[in-house]
């Protein structure tokens, strides 16, 4: 007879397309598990018959009411396992509120790693992996991603976003605006058969896909900002003098430093020397 699990709140990454991805570990949770607390229960329903699983489901998603969840913690937590769809829970999804709330009624909460299509399409990008920065969706509403994209445009790391096909070239257009032309990617289908991954410009990109949304499940890789070349010496004079007929030659070093983006070091040295002169 199998041992069961110890009580607790088991988090369990699951394929994001190719069942081969599961792991034996993975596995052998959801075979023993009291419970499983999935997004999408039909796709689930197809993954536990992939390993011989009888686990009984309830659908946890963006829905779920805060006196749902409670219940759900007030049964102990014997042995549950949450799931989501085709990639690692609590990644762009509302299981990390079960978790705080398990956490908070003295639950052990316990996680299984695996598969998560944003970093599986970091490494299908050919982009700088050593700063990135996940952002999950981008609003629908236009105003609203326009303001996100704008509050991440400076940010100094390559960026990965989920999108839907049919929002994909009106996503890239948005961000072609708000952050340049950069260097970006398109992976979809991760592990399937049809997967793919698509390398240009994000003017590029959206051009491609506007007239011809792709189906599936889409990650956007975006590179980081260009380094920009350093200031001249002449540019240096030239803001400082627009800036010191006003402000003193601190005041005025430290507003053009951050404009043009040198040490203030620098700016301020130069500033002494002309207020000097």
């Amino acid at each position: 007879m199998t041992d069961p699990l110890a009580p607790g709140l088991y988090i369990v990454a699951t394929p994001i397309g190719n069942l081969g991805d599961l792991s034996p570990r993975a596995a052998d949770t959801l075979c023993r598990a009291d419970r499983i607390l999935a997004e999408d229960t039909r796709i689930t329903a197809k993954l536990l018959a992939h390993v011989g699983a009888k686990t009984p489901m309830t659908r946890y998603d963006d829905h779920t009411s805060e006196r749902d969840r409670d219940a759900i913690v007030a049964r102990g937590c014997g042995g549950d396992f949450l799931g989501q769809r085709r990639r690692t829970p609590l990644v762009s999804d509302p299981g990390y509120k079960l978790v705080r709330s398990a956490q908070a009624a003295g639950h052990a909460v316990y996680t299984i790693p695996g598969p998560s299509a944003a970093i599986a399409a970091l490494t299908l990008a050919g982009l700088p992996t050593n700063r990135f920065l996940f952002l999950g969706f981008l609003p629908a509403k236009s105003k609203a991603r326009s303001d996100a994209i704008a509050d991440i445009a400076a940010v100094r790391a390559t960026l990965v976003l989920y999108e839907s096909g049919p929002r994909l070239a009106e996503s890239l257009a948005a961000l072609a605006s708000g952050l340049g032309d950069r260097d970006a990617a398109i992976a979809r289908e991760i592990t399937k058969l049809h997967e793919e991954c698509v390398s240009g410009s994000l003017v590029h990109l959206a051009n491609r896909y506007r007239d011809a949304p792709p189906k599936g499940e889409i990650v956007i890789v975006v590179g980081p900002p260009a380094d920009k070349a350093e200031a001249s010496d002449d540019e240096l004079h030239a803001a400082l003098e627009d800036a010191l007929a006003s402000l003193s030659p601190s005041r005025a070093a430290a507003e053009v430093a951050e404009r043009l983006g040198i040490p203030r070091k620098r700016a301020y040295a130069r500033a002494l020397e002309l207020s000097r002169k």
